[in-house]
């Protein structure tokens, strides 16, 4: 399929659906994530809350602040895999790693995602960069429908453990080509510390969410789909300097120390285990 037809009927499809039809069609789990995301990304309701509130649902995002080399890893990933393919952001959240693919000459760059709010704020990001290679539409990523065999090359960033693997993972080799290939970066759920800060900070994550971060076990169900290429672990003394976030300078004299040992670190078996993320290729057959 063409890029230029694959974009024509998505176009059609946002015409005809909006969320409410969504709604309707999905389960209660879902609806819990697609409620979860639409607050979360709602810049509105966002702005108001009081601070101890905000600090209370988004805590965490000073440590994201510290994932400057997994995240040059990705960026460098999509410039690279990106050109000149169908490309599918999926779970694109507000959009930043579909329209990276369209900037980097995407012959089409397309986001999927449950949450209306984000769909509407990735839209309106495109817009403004004139990304006319780039649609966004909101959709069951478990039921994309989209068509088989239609998509080169896929990011899935922090949201399996959103999803259903069971369904995710059949979904995405379906609409994949032979050959095509998924990057998929995640949390690892190893390490002792983190899982202890995910038990006393349950608001921040939906109740699926807490209970399906990715293990080694998936990576295990993932060989059933795919072949599984080129995983790499990350951050395991790094965001330590998040602690230090009210200072510029001693968090990023941290936060450099921390990148350094990292490099070493989560290259020495079992230790690597200890990483807050991780990323791997899932590389459909090209027999399927």
């Amino acid at each position: 399929m063409s890029p230029d037809v694959l974009f024509n009927q998505l176009v059609e499809r946002k015409s005809s659906t909006d969320n409410q039809t969504l709604l309707s069609d999905l389960s209660a789990r879902k609806k819990a994530e697609l409620e979860f995301h639409n607050r979360d990304r709602d810049k509105e309701y966002t702005k108001q809350l009081p601070q101890d509130t905000y600090e209370l649902l988004h805590g965490n995002k000073k440590y994201y602040k510290t994932i400057q080399l997994s995240r040059t890893y990705v960026d460098n990933w999509i410039k690279t895999n990106a050109k000149g393919k169908i490309f599918l952001d999926y779970a694109c959240g507000n959009g930043g790693n579909a329209m990276l693919a369209a900037r980097s000459g995407a012959a089409l760059s397309i986001g999927i995602d449950i949450s209306d709010i984000s769909i509407k704020n990735a839209t309106n990001s495109a817009k403004g960069e004139n990304l006319n290679n780039t649609i966004f539409v909101q959709g069951d990523c478990e039921n994309t429908g989209l068509p088989d065999n239609s998509i080169d090359t896929v990011i899935c960033s922090g949201m399996l453990h959103h999803l259903d693997l069971s369904y995710a993972f059949p979904e995405l080799r379906r609409i994949l080509k032979p050959g095509g290939r998924i990057l998929a970066v995640e949390a690892l759920n190893i390490n002792p510390l983190i899982k202890l800060y995910r038990f006393i900070t349950p608001s921040m994550r939906t109740d699926w969410e807490k209970n399906h971060i990715l293990s080694l076990k998936d990576i295990r169900f993932a060989r059933r789909f795919f072949n599984i290429q080129n995983v790499k672990y990350w951050h395991i003394f790094s965001y330590f300097s998040a602690f230090f976030h009210k200072s510029h300078f001693v968090m990023n004299s941290l936060l450099t120390l921390g990148n350094f040992i990292d490099s070493i670190a989560t290259k020495i078996p079992f230790l690597q285990l200890m990483a807050w993320q991780f990323t791997f290729e899932l590389v459909k057959r090209n027999e399927e």
